[in-house]
This record gives structure tokens, C-alpha cells and sequence, in this order.
């Protein structure tokens, strides 16, 4: 594990983007974007190391965020196997990476000297004044134009006491092996999506208590928080093993309305908010117990249900509440109203804080999980069909009725299925929506995104099997 520790606006952010390969850590010329510790793999060469990217180190009164800030970035010292302590070289040594640099070099473990945005002259002068610091030769760099990035990874695996050798390439064979090596390589590829931990994000308004649930989920205060809202900037993923099962958790920065959106920062952590809904794959939304369902909760379900995400619901700040089961039923009531497109969602009641609530939240995670993968045989689609259509026939439309042949699901995660019908583009919403109802009833999908798409055609198998005859 390597901490990347320095002042607020070093390019901390930059080279942990750099060395990772990626960019998900924000990267803003704000000073103090970054505020949780952010973990990501690097490959160094053939080996596979843990980057941590901590906030900022600043000088701060006892109980502020600054604080906070500094006391996680203290940890990620403590648990790292090295620090790379950055610094300005165009800004030169300041009295504050002096007092942070005795904190490193009172921590015992080894550390690199990281002299960033030294590309031209202007940090020439700031590149030997590092000398000062008393933590060693430092590495000339510049993380956003790749420069001495060779240099400071030989460096890393030296104090790694790791060999900087890198796989050899293999050149691919002639003939029928090349085929067993793609279905090898399919199979592998498919093996690695099922093995991977399960994403997924915690999303709602600004103090809904996102941070502190993921917190007790991991069972560490690795999170920053506090009252004030908009504690949480980026999206931090840490790694978790519950009930057996691999997790990806992402803590998010909270979502207020667009229009209330003014500050750059926020603007940014809203945009990775969305980016991280995305990329998960069940979303936890976190709702205040006291004020539930205001129009914010609700547009962010409308969005993780476009998406195609599976949704669920935790009420957080349950053990505030006195007229319990009077308020659960009128939530539920709400939630059919106007969260009407994912009918049936999981909603679940917790207390963060108290860490009261958790076995079921993660029971719902697995559960709707399972449904969002869920597969549906042909037969039984196309069984269900003749009954839905029997039921309630499609419409006719200009004198002539729509004829729907056969159905098949393509795909899950959602799940997707295709109908075949001969106008699909006269066939009446309310008629689709019909269907997609019929479908999440008969096949048990509560709560999650259905995609029912119709195409023009007969059955794609009928014409195989009159050849066949």
C-alpha cells in the first residue's frame, strides 16, 4: 500500500490518475477537492500495488473538517507500506511541507520526495530546495504531463524491494489454436465479471447520512463526517466482504437540485455522483426519516431507474421517528404514487448511526441484486404471452388488430426482452405498459428497471423450421 501525502494543490489527485491508469480521482486547480481517502490499483511494471489518495494536509483547529481531513490522511501514513510526500516545485519548499515532512519522517516508513509540476523552468529552483526537506534525492515530476513518472516508479519498486521486470508478450499461434484461445479468453472474461465484488453505490440529498452508513458497513471511520452537509466531494469506493459476498461500496457526494448547484467544486462532485450511479451495479438510496421523498429523492430514483440500475431504499434516521408504522405505510403509499416505474421497490428502514438495520439493508442489496440478473427461458416467455395477449388483446388501429408473435430475453441487467409484432410503432403506451406490468408480476421482478422493446417481424426461429421440414 503507498500513501500519497502532501499540501492541499500539489497534484496529488493528478498522480494518483497518473499511476492508476484512470481518472477517477476529481482533479480541480481548487485546493482541497479531495477530502477521503481514495484507493486504487497500479500496476509497476508486473506487480500490483494499493495507491491511496488522501486530502490535503493542513494546519486546523481541533473538530473542524480541515481536522478531520488530516486525521485520515495520518491513517493512510500509518497503514501505508510507503509515502510519496509531494510537493509544488514551482511554489518552492513552504513552511508547511516542512512541518508535514517531520510527520512523515517521524511515521518510520520509507518515503519518496516527489517534486511536482516541474516541467520548464519554473520549478527548477523549487527542485533543489526539496533537498532540505531531509527525506532523500527527489524525483523531478510532472503527473499531468507524464514527465519522470519511469523514474519515480523504478523508485517505488526499489523501495518496495520489488524487481522491476514486466511480463513477456506471447505471440499468438497459427490455426485452430488461436480459436481455443478466444473461447479461453471469453470464458475467462465472463468467469471475471461473476467473480468481481458487487458495486454498489450510496446515493441521496446533501446529510442524508450516506458516509456514515458506509462507515458502519465497513466497520472503520473511514469516511469524513459530520453536520455539515456536502462533507463528502468524490466518489470513494472501498472494498468490503459481507455475509460472504464481495462489495464495492462507493460513498457519493450528495445531489441537490440543479438549479442550486453554483460552486465549481459541487459541480464536480455532482458529475461524479452520476458518473459513479452509472458504473454500479444496485444503488442505495439513503432518505431522511424526518423529511422523506421531497422531489430531490425522487428525481434521483427517476435517474438510477433510467439508468438501468437496481434500486434500493434505505430510510435513514429510523430511530427518530415515534409514529413508526403510521409513517412506513404512508411512505409506502407515496413510493407507489410517484416512484410508480420500479413498483415494488425494496424499502428498508435504518439507523446509520446506531448501526441498526444493516443484516436487512444488505439482505435487499443481494436480493434485488439476484433480480436485477434474473433470466427468463423462452418457453416460459412466450407461454406467458399467449395468456397476457388472451387476457387483453393488443388494439386495433386503423381497422387492422396488432399482431405480437413471440418474445425472447437477450439479456439481463437489466432485464431486457424483445417482442416481435407486426407495427410495433402503433402499439399504444398504455398497452406497453400493460405488458411490462404483466411481465414483472408473472416472473416475480419486483423493484427493478424492465426494458420491453418491440420489433417488427414474425418469429426469427419460424422460417429455420419450415427449411427443416
Amino acid at each position: 500500500m503507498i500513501a500519497i501525502i502532501g499540501r492541499p494543490n500539489v497534484g496529488k489527485s493528478t498522480l494518483f490518475n497518473r499511476l492508476t491508469g484512470k481518472q477517477t480521482a476529481l482533479v480541480s486547480d481548487l485546493p482541497g477537492l479531495t477530502r477521503d481517502r481514495r484507493e486504487g490499483v497500479a500496476e509497476l511494471g508486473q506487480h500490483q500495488v494499493v495507491l491511496v489518495d488522501t486530502a490535503g494536509l493542513e494546519e486546523a483547529a481541533a473538530g473542524s473538517i480541515q481536522a478531520r481531513m488530516r486525521h485520515q490522511s495520518e491513517l493512510a501514513i500509518r497503514e501505508a507500506d510507503l509515502v510519496l510526500f509531494v510537493i509544488d516545485a514551482r511554489d518552492g519548499v513552504t513552511p508547511a511541507d516542512d512541518v508535514f515532512a517531520r510527520i512523515v519522517r517521524s511515521s518510520g516508513k520509507p518515503s519518496i520526495l516527489v517534486a511536482n509540476k516541474s516541467e520548464g523552468r519554473a520549478g527548477q529552483d523549487g527542485f533543489y530546495e526539496a533537498f532540505e526537506l531531509g527525506l532523500g534525492t527527489p524525483i523531478a515530476t510532472s503527473a499531468e504531463h507524464g514527465e519522470g513518472i519511469g523514474e519515480l516508479i523504478s523508485d517505488m519498486l526499489a523501495a518496495l524491494g520489488l524487481q522491476e521486470t514486466y511480463p513477456k508478450r506471447e505471440r499468438g499461434r497459427r490455426g485452430g489454436g488461436d480459436k481455443d484461445a478466444q473461447r479461453k479468453l471469453e470464458e475467462a472474461q465472463r468467469q471475471q465479471v461473476l467473480d468481481r465484488p458487487l458495486r454498489v453505490a450510496v446515493v441521496g440529498r446533501p446529510n442524508a447520512g450516506k458516509s456514515t452508513l458506509v462507515n458502519a458497513l465497513i466497520g472503520e471511520d473511514r469516511m469524513i463526517t459530520g453536520p455539515e452537509p456536502g462533507l463528502t466531494r468524490d466518489s470513494v469506493s472501498t472494498d468490503v466482504t459481507i455475509g460472504g459476498r464481495e462489495i464495492r461500496l462507493f460513498d457519493t457526494a450528495g445531489l441537490r437540485r440543479k438549479a442550486r448547484i453554483s460552486e465549481k467544486a459541487e459541480k464536480l462532485s455532482a458529475s461524479d455522483t452520476i458518473r459513479a450511479i452509472r458504473f454500479s451495479e444496485v444503488v442505495v438510496l439513503m432518505v431522511d426519516a424526518e423529511y422523506p421523498f421531497e422531489n430531490q429523492d425522487l428525481t434521483i430514483g427517476d435517474l438510477v431507474e433510467s439508468e438501468g440500475r437496481a434500486l434500493v431504499i434505505a430510510v435513514n434516521k429510523w430511530d427518530l421517528v415515534t409514529d413508526k408504522q403510521e409513517r412506513l405505510k404512508a411512505m409506502r403509499e407515496s413510493l407507489k404514487i410517484r416512484l410508480s416505474q420500479v413498483p415494488g421497490v425494496k424499502l428498508v428502514t435504518i439507523s446509520a448511526l446506531a448501526e441498526k438495520g444493516l443484516d436487512q439493508l444488505t439482505n435487499a442489496i443481494f436480493e434485488t441484486y439476484d433480480l436485477w440478473n434474473r433470466r427468463v427461458s423462452t418457453p416460459e416467455l412466450n407461454r406467458w404471452l399467449q395468456e397476457a395477449v388472451a387476457k387483453h388483446a393488443p388494439p386495433a388501429v386503423g381497422g387492422r388488430r396488432i399482431k405480437i408473435r413471440y418474445i425472447t430475453q437477450p439479456s439481463a441487467r437489466p432485464p431486457t426482452f424483445v417482442a416481435f409484432c407486426s407495427r410495433p410503432e402503433e402499439v399504444p403506451r398504455s398497452y406497453l405498459r400493460y405488458l411490462t406490468n404483466s411481465l414483472r408480476e408473472a416472473f416475480d421482478l419486483p423493484g427493478v428497471p424492465i426494458r420491453l422493446n418491440l420489433r417488427k417481424g414474425e418469429n426469427p426461429f419460424a422460417s429455420s423450421k419450415r427449411r427443416n421440414r
